[in-house]
């Protein structure tokens, strides 16, 4: 099939409707994702269809599915798209302003916790910077980056790094960890609660692809004991309040801990966890992305 000349902006155009598509499944995902209607999709992917002169989506009813050739186009639209903002990063980059749009993900807890005093400095200082801040599970923020939909990621890092991950990760805050309960709790109170105890109440914990899930799992697991998890959910004011009202205990950060719950002295189950920042150091950051970098770790392990 014929390749399309990539200089030509319908199709830079088609391709990004593309991968919308691809990673939304369907044309009206991909509408809003790009702020245009879904006729402009469809037109867009027509166009690109003509240009490659074969079909990329097999459209039955309202579901959407990649041809074989709409398989073998979708790493490498990816790697154009990203080559190409790779090199409009590193061309406004000359120019030495810090300004445009930075986009990174981060955690609820992150950025109500720890983020505002950062980000009240860097709008300060960097007023032409337009701030696109995704919420997100930080496990998701780590995909993002690879794909590029953002640019870093300020989450929790991984008990042990991923050596086959090309993305580096840069610890900033110690994030101590508490097993926590409402007052009433049975378990409160005691001068000494083992696993084998908790592991008799019900437990509301992260779902178990996160970071702070694969924690406490591994510790009941090392004992042969597998964690009972009742609720689930990764807000962390969310498991607060359920624990608060005696719906169970959890693992929540040691800052969290007020009058509506206690810690418990769980010795068997002493862990931390880090938040840092993580982002692909193959990639041109922006100037704005640089800037941020600094000021974290201007503000490395600060409260």
């Amino acid at each position: 099939m014929n390749w399309i000349t990539i200089g030509n902006p319908m199709n830079i155009e088609g391709l990004t409707a593309f991968l919308a598509v691809a990673e939304t499944g369907s044309f009206t995902g991909a509408a809003e994702r790009l702020f245009i209607t879904q006729p402009a999709v469809s037109k867009r992917i027509a166009q690109l269809e003509g240009d490659l002169d074969t079909r990329l989506f097999d459209r039955i009813g309202r579901e959407v599915r990649l041809t074989q050739a709409g398989d073998a186009l979708l790493p490498r639209a990816r790697a154009i798209l990203l080559t190409l903002e790779d090199t409009r990063r590193a061309l406004h980059n000359l120019s030495g302003g810090i300004d445009g749009r930075l986009a990174f993900g981060t955690s609820h807890h992150i950025g109500l916790h720890r983020l505002p005093p950062l980000l009240r400095e860097y709008s300060a200082r960097y007023p032409k910077v337009q701030l696109d801040i995704r919420f997100i599970d930080s496990e998701e923020a780590w995909d993002d980056i690879i794909t590029g939909e953002i640019e870093l990621g300020i989450v929790t890092l991984p008990p042990t790094a991923d050596k086959a991950s090309p993305l580096r990760a840069e610890r900033i805050w110690a994030d101590p960890l508490a097993v926590v309960a409402a007052p009433e709790h049975p378990l409160a109170g005691l001068r000494s609660v083992t696993l084998r105890a908790l592991s008799q109440h019900a437990a509301i914990l992260p779902s178990d692809a996160t970071f702070t899930r694969r924690i406490v799992d591994a510790a009941f697991t090392a004992r042969g004991l597998s964690t009972p998890v009742s609720i689930s959910t990764n807000y962390l004011e969310t498991i607060k309040m359920m624990v608060a009202v005696g719906l169970g205990w959890s693992v929540l950060p040691a800052s969290m801990v007020d009058a509506q719950i206690v810690a418990l002295p769980v010795n068997e189950l002493r862990i931390h966890r880090d938040l840092g920042v993580v982002y692909h150091p193959g990639r041109t950051l922006s100037n704005a992305a640089r800037a941020m970098l600094e000021m974290l770790d201007a503000h490395r392990d600060r409260r």
